[in-house]
């Protein structure tokens, strides 16, 4: 088997919903050890979302695979004592804990880098570890209105959250790349770091484009459904036989294209009221009269074909079930298998095609799966272990 670029880098996480899993099953699929400390019983509170994937949580075998799980009681002190052991040799500590929470059980740089001056320490939160909402509670929902994301999605009546954990994506994204950065700052200097992600900065960066056409108290974005804000025609459009196709133009040629090829309407292109994209922008309704005329003549295959030869960027409005059977997934062999608790599942393989390594694929642990053998890998003694399971520890 081929080096993967984290082999033999041990992270050690406090971690539970997505975004500090996420995070952590990315450094996994490059080569990492991952420790998921968890609650003796039920573990992670992300199991119990859902029985969706053969009984499991759909949420928990997304952004749990390839980890050792850690039963560990942190509210009892042989099960600190326990973690501080085991992150003496670690190089990277995670946690979504409460703000706060971690530095309570003395678990901040200041204690820990003492022992290990080379740890990562990365704290992920809603708000970041200071500021006046530095205690506010945050979910996912909560951060993505707070960010401002349901202003700007969703219908002129109705705004929508975003049909994924968008927020907790964005910090769970952000916290890997921090932590790499600071793998590879650390080989420079010999020292570790700490690192402070924000849901809400998180977030907040991927909406910056909103933000800069609100510039200066401009108005922002309108809400249009699925179609652009601010690019027209760009978005869902129907067809004779009742099926939706999505297209975009993105420039004034294409517009020629698609007026020429697609609708047939030559003249349509040299139009005033539709020659740029500000005005037909600002004529939605009017121009969509026009191309549902057309379009309600042509079944949906028809349609595609016509966008094909005007070269004019178009896709299928695919539902869950049409993912799973993408034909473009299945030709690029981006399907693998993941065993669970519960038997094998399918699983994609993480993105970027490399021919240098294979990503690590393995089992979705049950909670303190690995337990006994982290233990005694830390010189526990089979009663030093029986006590502290007795005791509730593990």
């Amino acid at each position: 088997m081929s080096i993967r670029p984290l082999d033999g880098i041990t992270v050690v996480s406090l971690e539970h919903a997505i975004a500090a899993p996420f995070c952590t099953r990315q450094l996994a699929d490059l080569g990492a050890r991952v420790i998921k400390v968890e609650r003796p019983g039920g573990g992670d509170f992300a199991r119990g979302y859902d029985t969706q994937v053969d009984g499991l949580s759909s949420h928990f075998v997304w952004v749990n695979r390839s980890k050792e799980s850690l039963a560990l009681d942190l509210k009892q002190p042989a099960a600190i004592a326990t973690l501080k052991k085991l992150l003496k040799t670690a190089d990277v500590l995670v946690q979504n804990l409460a703000p706060g929470a971690a530095a309570r059980m003395g678990l901040t740089a200041e204690v820990l880098q003492k022992e290990n001056p080379q740890l990562i320490l990365c704290d992920i939160s809603g708000y970041g570890n200071d500021g006046p909402y530095r205690d506010k509670k945050a979910y996912d929902l909560l951060i993505q209105s707070e960010a401002g994301f349901l202003s700007v999605t969703g219908t002129p009546e109705t705004p929508s959250k975003a049909g994924n954990s968008i927020a907790d994506i964005a910090a769970g994204m952000y916290a890997y790349t921090n932590i790499l950065a600071a793998l590879l700052q650390r080989g420079k200097t010999g020292k570790g770091s700490v690192i402070d992600i924000s849901m809400l900065e998180s977030l907040t960066e991927w909406m910056s484009f909103p933000m800069y056409y609100a510039y200066k108290g401009a108005e922002p974005p309108p809400r249009n459904g699925a179609s652009h804000a601010t690019i027209y025609p760009y978005g869902p459009f129907k067809a004779g036989d009742g099926k939706t196709v999505m297209l975009g133009l993105q420039n004034e040629r294409e517009w020629v294209q698609f007026c020429e090829i697609v609708l047939e309407n030559p003249a349509l292109a040299q139009d005033e009221r539709f020659d740029r994209n500000f005005k037909r922008n600002e004529k939605r309704t009017e121009l969509l009269e026009i191309i549902n005329a057309c379009f309600s003549k042509l079944s949906s295959e028809l349609l595609i074909a016509r966008l094909e030869k005007a070269q004019i960027a178009n896709a299928h409005l695919n539902d869950m079930a049409g993912l799973w059977k993408h034909e473009q997934l299945k030709a690029r062999n981006r399907w693998t298998e993941v065993d669970t608790p519960n038997g094998s599942i399918a699983a994609l393989l993480p993105p970027g095609l490399n021919d240098s390594y294979d990503y690590r694929m393995d089992p979705i642990p049950a909670v303190g799966q690995h337990t006994d053998a982290i233990l005694k890998e830390l010189g526990m003694s089979e009663s030093e272990i029986a006590s502290m399971r007795v005791s509730g520890a593990i």
